[in-house]
């Protein structure tokens, strides 16, 4: 069955970084696009970022561009999300999605918390 399963998650100070990661089973990575979502409490989940099959197409939602990378690599079925210069507004629960055949599929979560 699918399966996704973030780490990376942790407590940072402003400014600071931290890379997700998001490795997956059950279907042909390399077919799929994959996205990073993230929920703050009492807050709707929101898109941060989607990376195409090959890697070659990245976006980004508008509070993170510039700060977060996505990428994948598919020979270890892993999707990664770098963030840089975080700010307090990043504290949520991050997780790693994948749309096949008209579901979607969740991870966990990993929960990023970021204060000083």
């Amino acid at each position: 069955q699918v399966q996704l399963v973030e780490s990376g998650g942790g407590l940072v100070q402003p400014g600071g970084s931290l890379r997700l990661s998001c490795v997956v089973s059950g279907f042909t990575f390399s077919s799929y696009a994959m996205r990073w979502y993230r929920q703050a409490p009492g807050k709707e989940r929101e898109l941060v970022a989607r990376i195409s099959t090959t890697g070659g197409s990245t976006n980004y939602g508008a509070s993170v561009k510039g700060r977060f990378t996505i990428s994948r690599d598919n020979a270890k079925n892993t999707v990664y999300l770098q963030m840089n210069s975080l700010k307090s507004e990043d504290t949520a629960v991050y997780y790693c999605n994948v749309f096949i055949y008209g579901k979607n599929y969740w991870g966990q979560g990993t929960q990023v918390t970021v204060s000083s």
